[in-house]
């Protein structure tokens, strides 16, 4: 499937259709010491993070947390089955995965001299299964506290197994593309997760990041935070270390591209915008590779605009790109045909007036103009998920 109607995408958006989705809740922490709740926090990111990587649907944090603020339910607390099931069903999952953890001190005490260990950490998952309404099996994973990592991703590989038996990759394929990241890095990008301002989500962020190297979601978060900023230099240096692994690898590098375009790299942008079209054909990622084409000076740019526009036919800046792209390609009359669909969507719309009367007047580029900025119209949403939801509802009708 490579275009989307923009109605349909704003319906999966609401409801995700009927496509199967996997809510993985924070586990309880079972011992005595609140300092550890972070664990729970964790083991849920990282086994969502595992089994979205591996093209599952999950249930993102932030619709985990409004569900959870509507049915009143405090941090850290220990759910009772029918909030669980609760939780699930108001976020249109079709499994739930949660489950508890414990530390036992290390041998001769917590505080027994040059410990070895802060501990050993056991983990025991379970599935539960909402639309069959049934209990799914119930598996353990533990290890020390210092390999939490470690632990996580076993745990997100067996749940993998569970959910997806016939797709998922080996034990051994899955492991080695995720090495284990160190526990205080592990520690510190969750605490940014749950810290409550932006100065403290920066500051754990970047302690994550440097912690390990190879841990690119904090280097995801951090990217996001400069991209929001618009310090477009510092934003790329951190999307650019985003894994392939990692389920945000698309979206970092739709991000980057819109980074390297706005710092003036538009050959970077062009292939960052390349591999994401490559997987999610979205019309957003269509048209800004055409953008980045068209500043490039590049003829494939109007075959890139004109993708876009097929995806959806309503959105103004589509017409008026491909537009612009025929009026500098000396292509007057396909270009007053897309100007005017531009202003019959958008009549207000100055520079498609503008272009239009310079379309008719067969008026193309002057030298000047053609060393200036172009006007090509960047979109700066990106909706991965919405596609991959419906791509998901409609394999499996045809399934």
């Amino acid at each position: 499937m490579k275009r989307m109607l923009p109605l349909l995408l704003a319906f999966v958006c609401a409801s995700l259709l009927r496509a199967d989705t996997v809510l993985v809740l924070p586990f309880f922490n079972q011992t005595e010491s609140a300092n550890l709740d972070w664990i729970g926090e964790s083991i849920a990111e990282n086994v969502g993070e595992a089994l979205a990587s591996e093209g599952l649907l999950t249930i993102d944090r932030e619709d985990r947390l409004e569900v959870f603020r509507r049915l009143s339910v405090r941090p850290n607390a220990i759910l009772t089955r029918a909030t669980i099931i609760k939780a699930g069903q108001g976020l249109d999952a079709s499994k739930v995965v949660w489950g508890y953890y414990e530390l036992a001190p290390p041998e001769g005490g917590a505080g027994g001299p040059a410990a070895a260990s802060r501990g050993s950490l056991r983990v025991n998952a379970r599935l539960l299964d909402l639309r069959q309404m049934r209990r799914g099996p119930e598996y353990v994973e533990s290890g020390a506290l210092e390999d939490l990592g470690a632990i996580e991703t076993r745990l997100g590989w067996q749940t993998l197994q569970f959910l997806a038996p016939h797709t998922s990759p080996s034990e051994q394929e899955f492991l080695s593309a995720r090495p284990p990241v160190r526990v205080d890095a592990m520690e510190n990008y969750v605490r940014g997760l749950l810290a409550t301002n932006a100065e403290q989500q920066h500051r754990f962020f970047t302690q994550a990041a440097r912690l390990d190297e190879r841990f690119s979601q904090p280097r995801y978060q951090l990217g996001k935070i400069y991209w929001k900023k618009k310090e477009y230099r510092v934003a790329a240096g951190w999307l650019v270390g985003v894994r392939r692994s990692d389920s945000h690898y698309l979206e970092a590098q739709f991000y980057l591209g819109l980074s390297k375009y706005y710092g003036g790299d538009f050959a970077g942008a062009e292939q960052c915008f390349r591999t994401v079209a490559a997987s999610v054909p979205l019309n957003e990622v269509w048209n800004n590779l055409g953008a980045a084409q068209a500043r490039q000076a590049r003829g494939e740019a109007i075959e890139s605009f004109r993708k876009a526009l097929e995806g959806d036919d309503a959105d103004p800046d589509y017409h008026f790109n491909i537009g612009y792209a025929r009026w500098k390609a000396g292509q007057f009359d396909a270009a007053v045909e897309s100007f005017r669909a531009a202003l019959e969507r958008n009549p207000e719309d100055a520079e498609a007036t503008t272009y239009l009367g310079r379309a008719l007047k067969k008026d193309g580029p002057r030298p000047a103009e053609a060393k200036s900025g172009g006007l090509e119209r960047l979109k700066t949403d990106y909706e991965e998920r919405a596609y991959r939801a419906l791509k998901a509802e409609l394999e499996g009708k045809r399934n």
